[in-house]
C-alpha cells in the first residue's frame, strides 16, 4: 500500500479549513447558552447572528430568512413535512420532484406518498437534465411544491432552477431546491432562482459536520420538524450548536470570498482529469452534462470493471473516491441517478465519482492519471463481464 494520499471525495465531505478551525476554537470559550439573557448568553447569541448573516450572504438572502438545522437532510425533511401539513385536506396538495434527488428528498417524497399525497417523479435526459416541458406537463393548479436539486451530488449536472421556478410560480406552487452541492461552488442567489426554500450544509463547504441551514422566503409556510423551545423563532427547537454554527458562518464567508478562484481552479483540474482519462483509458464514458456541470465533479464509467473493485484498488494506491452518493454507499444497488439517465446496471456498477476540492493539486491529478489506467486494465482482464 502506498503512503501517498489523494482525496477526491469532496462531494461526500470536505476537510475543515484552518481558518474555520481557528474560529471554532475561539468559540470554545463562549460557553453561554445563546438563548440566555445574561452577558454570556448574549455573547453567544451575537456570534450566532453574525454567522446567520454570513450564511445568508452566500446565497443572497437576508439573515432573518436563515434557519439553522443539523444539516441538509433535516432541512429537506422540514420542507416536506411542512408540505404534508400545509396540504392536508386542501385541494392543492400535490408534489413534483425528480428521479435523481438525494435520498433524503426521495424518501421524504415517498413518505408523503404513503400518506396519500400524489407525488410525481420527473424523468431526466441522458445528461441528467430535467426537461422544462416535463415540468409544464406535471405542474397544475393542484401542485403545492416543486422540489428540484440545483446540482446533482453524483454526476454534477446543474438544473435550470430559475426557469423551473417560473413555471411553478405561474401555477401558484412553492419551489424548493436542494443546493447542498451548489452553494460555495457556483454562484447562488435565492432571488435570481426564484425559490421559496433552499437547503445548505456546512460540511460541504469546508465547515463542520452536524450543522446546516434552510432558507425560507418570507411568507412561505414553514412548520418545525423538531418542536420544543423558542429557538430559531420556534422553527427549530434545541440548544444552539454555537461552535458548529460559528464554523458554518466562517466557512460561508470564506466560500463567498473565494468563489470565483475556487470554481476556476477546480474546473481546470476537472478538465485535465477528464481529458486524461479519455486519452489513457480505452472505452470510458463520462456521465452528466458536458457543460452545465459543477466545476469540481466528474463521474466516469469504466465498462468491464466493477465499481467496488475499482475503489478497493484505488484505496490501495492512496486514491480516495466513491461510486456515487456517500449516503447510499452501503447499498449494492446501482446508482439511482445513473439508472435514471439511462445508463444500464453494468455501466452504473462500474462508475466512479471523482469530486475535486480546494486542496486538490495538479500533481494529484497527474498521479491519478498515471495510476488509474493499469488498474482498469487489470480489472478488465480479470472480469467475466465483456
Amino acid at each position: 500500500m502506498t503512503t501517498r494520499s489523494v482525496y477526491l471525495d469532496y462531494n461526500a465531505t470536505t476537510p475543515i479549513r484552518p481558518e474555520v478551525i481557528a474560529a471554532m476554537t475561539e468559540d470554545f470559550a463562549l460557553y453561554g447558552n445563546a438563548s440566555s439573557m445574561h452577558e454570556a448568553g448574549r455573547a453567544a447569541a451575537s456570534r450566532v447572528e453574525k454567522a446567520r448573516a454570513a450564511v445568508g450572504a452566500l446565497i443572497g438572502a437576508p439573515a432573518e430568512t436563515i434557519v439553522f438545522t443539523s444539516g441538509g437532510s433535516e432541512s429537506n425533511n422540514t420542507v416536506f413535512q411542512t408540505m404534508l401539513l400545509a396540504g392536508e385536506g386542501k385541494e392543492r396538495n400535490e408534489i413534483v420532484t425528480t428521479a435523481i434527488e438525494h435520498p433524503c428528498v426521495l424518501n421524504s417524497a415517498e413518505f408523503l406518498k404513503s400518506r396519500g399525497v400524489k407525488v410525481t417523479f420527473l424523468p431526466v435526459d441522458p445528461a441528467g437534465k430535467v426537461h422544462l416541458d416535463d415540468v409544464r406537463a406535471a405542474v397544475n393548479e393542484r401542485t403545492l411544491l416543486v422540489s428540484v436539486m440545483y446540482a446533482n451530488n453524483e454526476i454534477g449536472t446543474i438544473q435550470d432552477i430559475a426557469a423551473i421556478s417560473k413555471i411553478a410560480k405561474a401555477a401558484g406552487a412553492y419551489v424548493h431546491t436542494d443546493a447542498v452541492q451548489a452553494a460555495g461552488k457556483i454562484p447562488v442567489s435565492v432571488d435570481a432562482l426564484g425559490v421559496d426554500y433552499l437547503t445548505m450544509s456546512a460540511h460541504k463547504i469546508y465547515g463542520p459536520k452536524g450543522v446546516g441551514a434552510l432558507y425560507v422566503r418570507k411568507g412561505a409556510p414553514i412548520e418545525p420538524l423538531i418542536r420544543g423551545g423558542h429557538q430559531e423563532h420556534g422553527l427549530r427547537a434545541g440548544t444552539y450548536n454555537n461552535i458548529g454554527i460559528l464554523g458554518f458562518g466562517a466557512a460561508a464567508e470564506l466560500a463567498l470570498r473565494d468563489l470565483s478562484s475556487f470554481a476556476a481552479e477546480t474546473k481546470r483540474l476537472r478538465i485535465m482529469l477528464r481529458d486524461g482519462l479519455l486519452e489513457r483509458v480505452p472505452n470510458v464514458q463520462i456521465n452528466g452534462h458536458p457543460l452545465e456541470v459543477l466545476p469540481n465533479t466528474l463521474n466516469a464509467s469504466f465498462p468491464g470493471a466493477e465499481g467496488e473493485a475499482i475503489l478497493l484498488s484505488f484505496d490501495i494506491m492512496g486514491i480516495e473516491a466513491s461510486t456515487g452518493s456517500a449516503c447510499a454507499s452501503g447499498s449494492l444497488d446501482p446508482s439511482h441517478v445513473l439508472m435514471a439517465t439511462g445508463v444500464g446496471p453494468e455501466l452504473a456498477h462500474g462508475s466512479i465519482r471523482f469530486s475535486l476540492g480546494r486542496f486538490t493539486t495538479e500533481e494529484d491529478i497527474r498521479y491519478v492519471l498515471d495510476t488509474v489506467p493499469p488498474i482498469i486494465a487489470r480489472l478488465r482482464a480479470m472480469s467475466t463481464v465483456k
